[in-house]
């Protein structure tokens, strides 16, 4: 068997894939391999997956999970056992699914009692039928379509479809002996962390250069949204003047990420004309009139011109992150950032992304095509209520909660006042500093676009085992997650450093092509293990997962 563990999406019936292609599927667990498949509809594979028959419903809006399970036993958090499917509160058709009856064994129930994910045992392998398209699901949230799927807006933990994500990964790395996966943190870090300023307000120009200075002091890089104001509005006065450029330019000089944060810092920016693209400045003149309403405002010109004056007056580095005013997000704004010059976008929230994880923007927030566009949900932000000084324990339990499988954390602070706000950065990074990484929204996004075009390859030579790793574009701190059995052999990789702490396995710098040799004979498990735990102890719960 080429691959142990194989996964069939987007369905399975008999009237998409040839009987014999069924009959070779239907093999896969009885050999000892890892069936999954989503929307099992037919085929006469049933049998092998374990129930009888499949029932549609949009009228589901929950599932919980078998919690005792073996594979699920990282899900310790209450809001990793139930996940939601729609608002059964507002009667919201939740996203379709298929119930499964008369499972051999679940991993998963919705609440008529069906199974939402059967699992079948083999003497060696298993068959697992997952009851909806999980690609669909992870949609809702990316394109920020997720109405009723959530139960705050933010500063809470809601890890909808990490969960799942978590759910597969699992079963590929308990079915495939073999099994190297990718680190999400750079450096082998639990966390990562980006500072990010909003700069929207007349004092926070002023205000942003003591959070910069603080975070000069302690190494970090942050990022400054800032809004190009040169129209007394609505909003209010004149700040990107001949003193606001002074601010911009000290940000700059003290090393920050500048990014966009539109002219117009309009609610109604997701109402905005796309516009032609020939938008300039000083022609471009949006007005807010009040909340409600913009006149000459184009989502074209507020990144054109935004993005234009920030560049002009900020040092000539390239602008790369965006922004908008209230996180007000237009349907055209993934291919707009594409054509102005953008790579990165911290528009939404996580808890309406349903995850804690960066993911890659899609042509008119569809489900079509995908832009090259990363979007860097945030995760805790300054504007609810009690004050953020107030809310340092709660937000440090997120991080927590996301740092036990190697989420990434955005905080949004508004520097239009120090004092608790600037308080509570400093009290964050006390508090996470020995288990998270930190860097701007460019920074990361740098490593997580070159790790998501990067490609491995493993391959076994009787008690050795290597790890060529292949990257398009440079990448520091890259992590892989390898079998418990497996030791580094050293000097394996040339002259790029390499190191194993545990299962991970940090390459300090890969460039082209690197290849790293393990022993991988599994009578190293035992030997190991005691020395492997040893070293994780000094870690906050579990050292960050890959997926």
């Amino acid at each position: 068997m080429t691959h142990r563990v194989i996964l069939v999406y987007p369905t399975l019936t008999g009237k998409t894939l040839r009987p014999e292609a069924l009959r070779a599927l239907g093999a896969v667990p009885r050999q000892g391999g890892t069936l999954i498949a989503t929307d099992v509809l037919g085929g006469g594979l049933e049998e092998v997956f374990g129930f009888t028959k499949a029932v549609a419903s949009r009228n589901r809006f929950e599932v919980r999970w078998e919690m005792r399970h073996p594979l699920l036993l990282s899900f310790t958090d209450p809001a990793e056992q139930i996940t939601r499917l729609g608002d059964r509160e507002q009667q919201r058709e939740a996203i379709g699914s298929y119930g499964y009856l008369n499972a051999r064994g679940a991993l998963a129930r919705y609440a008529d009692g069906s199974a939402a994910v059967t699992i079948k045992s083999y003497e060696q392998g298993r068959a697992v039928a997952i009851g909806l398209d999980i690609g669909a699901l992870l949609l809702k949230g990316y394109n920020n379509r997720a109405d009723g799927m959530t139960v705050s807006f933010n500063n809470r933990f809601d890890p909808t479809l990490d969960v799942w994500l978590r759910l597969l990964r699992s079963l590929y790395v308990s079915g495939e002996p073999n099994a190297v996966t990718i680190g999400t943190v750079p450096f082998g870090k639990s966390l990562s962390v980006m500072f990010t300023h909003d700069v929207d307000f007349t004092r926070s120009m002023a205000n942003a250069v003591a959070y910069a200075e603080y975070e000069k002091s302690r190494g970090l890089v942050g990022t400054y949204f800032v809004q190009t104001k040169y129209v007394k509005d609505f909003n209010d006065d004149i700040f990107f003047n001949q003193e606001g450029v002074k601010h911009v330019k000290r940000l700059a000089d003290l090393g920050m990420e500048l990014a966009s944060h539109t002219v117009a810092h309009s609610r109604v920016f997701n109402t905005f004309p796309l516009g032609t693209g020939e938008e300039r400045y000083p022609s471009y003149v949006p007005f807010v009139k009040d909340r409600v309403t913009a006149e000459n405002a184009t989502v074209l010109g507020e990144l054109r011109v935004s993005k234009f004056l920030i560049e002009h007056f900020g040092g000539q580095v390239p602008i790369l992150s965006f922004r908008p005013g209230e996180l007000s997000n237009p349907y055209a704004l993934p291919q707009a950032l594409v054509a102005t010059g953008f790579r990165y976008s911290s528009t939404a929230t996580a808890n309406n992304s349903l995850t804690h994880f960066p993911y890659q923007l899609t042509y008119d927030r569809l489900a079509e095509s995908e832009v090259p566009i990363f979007e860097f949900p945030i995760t805790v932000e300054d504007e609810e209520l009690p004050p953020m000084g107030e809310r340092l324990p709660q937000a440090v339990t997120v991080a927590k909660q996301i740092a036990r499988y190697g989420g990434s954390m955005v905080v949004l602070i508004h520097p239009n006042i120090l004092g608790h706000k600037l308080e509570f950065e400093q009290g964050f990074y006390d508090a996470v500093k020995e288990w998270a990484w930190f860097g701007s929204v460019k920074q990361f996004g740098e490593w997580w676009a070159a790790r998501n075009a990067l490609a491995l390859a493993v391959k076994q030579d009787g008690t050795f085992c290597e790890v060529a790793v292949t990257v398009p574009q440079p990448i520091d701190g890259l992590t892989v997650e390898v079998p418990e059995h497996w030791v580094l052999v050293p000097n394996s990789s040339a002259s790029d450093a390499v190191t194993q702490t545990g299962r991970l396995v940090v390459l300090s710098h890969v460039a082209n092509e690197t290849t790293v040799r393990f022993s991988c004979s599994v009578s190293n498990g035992a030997a190991v293990r005691e020395a492997r735990l040893h070293a994780s102890e000094n870690k906050v719960e579990t050292l960050a997962p890959a997926y």
